[in-house]
This record gives C-alpha cells, structure tokens and sequence, in this order.
C-alpha cells in the first residue's frame, strides 16, 4: 500500500472515529500528523511546524475572542430580545423571527453551535406554548445559523476563505456568502410551507390573544432580566462595524483587526473580561487546527497530489463536482463540518481550478451540501434541538429529525450541484 493511500486512510479513519467518539478530531490530526509525518515518513519536526496554519489560528482566536466578549458583555442577548419584539403576537412570524435572528447572529461572527445554543430553548419554548411544530421551529432556527455561517466574519466563511486563498483559488467572499444565505433562505421557505407555516399566518385570531403571553414568556426568559442598550453595549456594536471596515475596506487581516478591537472594547471594562476566554470554542479551533496541520503534512507527502490525480481522472467535471457535494453532505451529517471544510477543499482543487466549471459554483456547493445537514440528531446543532424539545416524546422528535435529515442528505447536495454548478 503506498504511502500517499496510507495518509488518506488515516484521514477517513479520523473522521470516523471523531463522529463514534467524544474526542476531538483535532487532537487525532496533530497525533497523526506526528505519527504519518515522522514516524512513518521520515519527515523532521520542524517540517511538520511549518503544516501548522498559524495564519489561521490568528484568524479563529481574534474573531471568536471578539464575539465571545461580544456575547459576555449582553450585546448577543440585547440584539436577541430586539427580535422578539418583532412578532407582535403574530404566529406566523415566529419562526421567522427565530431564523432572521439565528442568521443575523451567525452572520456578525457567532458560531453556529453557539446561535443555536442560544435560540433554541427559546424558539421550541415558544413552539410549545403556541402550538407551533417543534420541527418546524427548529429547522428554521439551524438553517438561519447555516445561512449566516459563511459571512467573512464567522468560522466557517473564515475557514473555506482562508483555505482558497492559501492555494491560490478564484473566490469570492462576498458572493459566497450571498450563495450559501439565499440557498438556506429557499431551504427554509419550503420547510415552512410544508410543516403548516402558512396556516400560522392566517390564524389572526389566535394571533391576537397570543400577543400578551408572547410579551410574558419574553419578560420571564433569561434574556429579558438582563440590562438592556448602554453605552457600553452601543460601543461593541460600533466595534463590530469598525471590524468590518478594517478587513474588507482596508484589507487589514481579520484575525488581527479582530484581536484590535477586542482590546479596545476589553479595556474599557476590564473587570468584565474574567470570563470571555473560557467563553471562546477552543475546542473547534483545535479542531481546525489539528486537521488543517494534517493535511498540511499529507499535501508535503504527496497524497495532495495523488487525491488531484484521482479526482482529475474523472473526464467529466460535473461528475466529480456531483461527487464530492454528496461526499460532503453525508460525511457532515455525521462528522465536524468544520473540520471537514477544511480538509475538503485541497482535495478538490482540480475541480476548482478547472476553466470550465465555475470555481465560486463549487465551493458554493460544497458549502452549502456540508453544512445544510447539520440538523441531523448526531450532528451537535441537532442535539441542541433534541435537548430543548418541549412537550413531545424526545424519541419521537428525534426520529423526526432523523427522517428529516435523511430527506436533506438525499436531496441537499444534489439540489446545491444542481443550482450552483449545473445552472450557473
């Protein structure tokens, strides 16, 4: 068996294990980059250093800092009850509400197992006292996370952004973002014309005597008992904005920019900081890290390469596209998303870099086949879900969510192939 198959294996094996077991992938990426890379290869040290993405740390730790001090000072809560007040007793607006606010969250940096920490015990709280399909409720709250997931400022846009300009790839943040939002929005019109969303907006009258209670469950959830806007709070918002200027309008790196106006927003209330560092995903960065290192020394031992070989074997490009969607969609149901974003994208950069097919279309799809099945139950966005379900049996929801995301993993990555490479 050659070496470069070796590697891959490894890589699958990884993967598997991560999605059986409670350990984090990333920790089996830096053992196996050790192990493959030195032990197996010969490779020094010092060469499997040089795989580690530093660029990347620097841009996953000063986002998630930021938004985990954003989140600690009540600026994610303040922007949360904004929301809320937007229903006015309509139910029909409610899941709506949860997705806009789910989208607008991930969309300004939160991750998306934080978004979904954070609005699913409200939206299936709701669900339950307003009659509302807890299904229903909680696919739109994971799909507006998914929507908002690939803007330049959260994990997922930073991961797949990073990974194309480290290899030289055509792409567009902006348009990405734009693709995989629209994408998840028509996602989530069928789901609630299919799931009775409709005959929510035309139940006026229940509408109207659900305004009051509405009011009450908002003034009793924990959100509410919080202060509302400040100063303090009007700063982080400003914060936010001056991040955005500095990385897209000035081209400053995001991870540093990020880092900056942290500190700023740190030192204005020092004493508030104790906790914000515990509040960041260590765990998703070691993750990203620790795989991206792997590939790193799987692309110094040739398996790069061999994967570029296999893939550009394949005489027809949309077919290769049509796989590695399917790839995608199947593997995150069960596995990180994160990490398999990227470990993905090197291995299909002979589609991407093919003048044929659109480069954007592709890692939309990629994009979009990977993440859009994260409400599966084994995935931790459908865990969420499964934990927060009021007043139905949790096996039945969780069948439920089962057949759903088999529904998804059937259709998904073929209908994003469809659109984004087939079509456009």
């Amino acid at each position: 068996m050659s070496l470069e198959l070796i590697t891959i294996i490894v890589l699958l094996i990884m993967f598997v294990i991560g999605s059986a077991l409670p350990i984090n992938i990333g920790i089996m990426g830096f053992v196996a980059a050790f192990v493959v890379g030195s032990l197996i290869s010969g490779m020094k040290v010092d060469d499997i250093f040089q795989a580690f993405p530093g660029n990347l740390f620097i841009l996953l730790a000063g986002v998630t800092y930021l938004f985990a001090l954003v989140q600690n000072n009540g600026t994610i809560d303040l922007i949360t009850r904004w929301g809320l007040r937007l229903v006015k007793g309509n139910l029909g607006l409610i899941p709506w509400v949860m997705f806009i606010l789910s989208a607008l969250l991930a969309s300004v940096g939160t991750s998306a197992i934080a978004v979904v920490s954070i609005i699913a015990p409200i939206a299936l709280r709701l669900a339950f006292q307003y009659n509302i399909k807890p299904l229903l409720m909680g696919i739109l709250v994971v799909t507006g996370a998914t929507a908002g997931s690939f803007s330049p400022l959260n994990i997922f846009g930073l991961i797949v952004n990073n990974v194309m300009e480290s290899k030289d790839l055509p792409h567009s943040p902006g348009l990405l973002f734009v693709n995989t939002f629209a994408f998840c929005a028509v996602v989530a019109i069928l789901v609630f014309i299919i799931f009775g969303g409709l005959r929510l907006l035309k139940n006026s009258a229940a509408a109207k005597a659900a305004q009051v209670e509405i009011a009450a469950t908002v003034a009793d959830n924990t959100l509410s008992k919080k202060e509302g806007f400040t100063l303090y709070k009007g700063v982080t918002l400003a914060g936010i904005v001056i991040l955005l200027v500095l990385a897209l309008g000035f081209d400053v790196n995001m991870g540093f920019a990020a880092f900056m106006v942290a500190l700023a927003l740190a030192l204005m209330a020092p004493k508030k900081q104790a906790e914000v560092l515990g509040r960041m995903p260590w765990s998703v960065i070691l993750m990203v890290t620790g795989i991206v290192t792997y590939v790193g020394v799987m692309e110094k031992i040739g398996a790069i390469d061999y994967m570029t070989e296999l893939i550009a074997s394949v005489n027809n490009p949309m077919i290769a596209a049509l796989a590695a969607s399917y790839i995608g969609g199947i593997v995150s149901a069960f596995a990180s998303t994160t990490g398999f974003l990227a470990a993905i994208i090197p291995l299909v950069a002979p589609i991407l870099q093919d003048p044929t097919i659109s480069s954007i279309g592709v890692i939309s799809m990629i994009s979009v086949a990977s993440s859009i099945v994260d409400l599966s139950p084994f995935s931790t966005n459908g865990a969420l879900l499964l934990a927060n379900a009021q007043g139905m049996n949790e096996r039945v929801f969780f069948r439920q969510l089962l057949l759903v995301s088999a529904v998804v993993v059937a259709l998904g990555p073929g209908l994003a192939w469809l659109v984004f490479v087939l079509i456009a």
